[in-house]
């Protein structure tokens, strides 16, 4: 699998929660995530740090202006054996909870405050959403294993590591 990215891959993730404890959620228009809810994310340029990119990835995909909380988790798999693929996971806080989200709509179909006890159980959640939604309603962040991410990225390892 050739790839502009090479073989290994950095992501960065934002889970923004509001002061209702909705959290900021965007349904991609592309790839294994088509059609699913998921965090505002995207790949880390070259001339950025994984914390500014998150921050960037937000702004871009929501329209919201966030500040950073703190790293709460790390995805790493393998695509393939041959493509790492690593996200780095960060809770944010939206600068101002009336500004008006906005789908960036060449990438996405909507976003929208949606509770974790609805993603939680929704079958239109990555996968990835839907066990931070489980753990956070019943345990709290921690570590996540034996999670099967689905065939849809074609994953041959694959971990999730959440703060508690």
């Amino acid at each position: 699998m050739a790839s502009k990215r090479g073989n290994v891959w950095l992501g960065a993730a934002g889970l923004v929660v509001n002061s209702k404890g909705q959290w900021l959620v965007v349904k991609k228009r592309y790839g294994g995530l088509h059609g699913k809810w998921s965090l505002p994310a995207g790949f880390v340029h070259g001339n950025e740090t994984v914390d500014q990119a998150v921050l960037r990835e937000v702004k871009e995909e929501t329209g919201v202006d966030c500040e950073l909380i703190e790293m709460i988790g790390f995805r790493s798999g393998v695509i393939r054996e041959e493509i790492s693929d690593n996200m780095a996971i960060f809770l944010l806080k939206a600068n101002n909870e009336e500004q008006p989200i906005i789908a960036q709509l060449s990438e996405l179909y909507e976003v929208e405050w949606l509770p974790p006890a609805e993603l939680s159980n929704d079958k239109e959640a990555s996968v990835m959403l839907r066990e931070m939604a489980s753990y956070v309603l019943e345990e709290g962040l921690e570590p996540i294993e034996d999670v099967d991410p689905g065939e849809v990225f074609g994953y041959s390892d694959y971990k999730l590591f959440f703060k508690k």
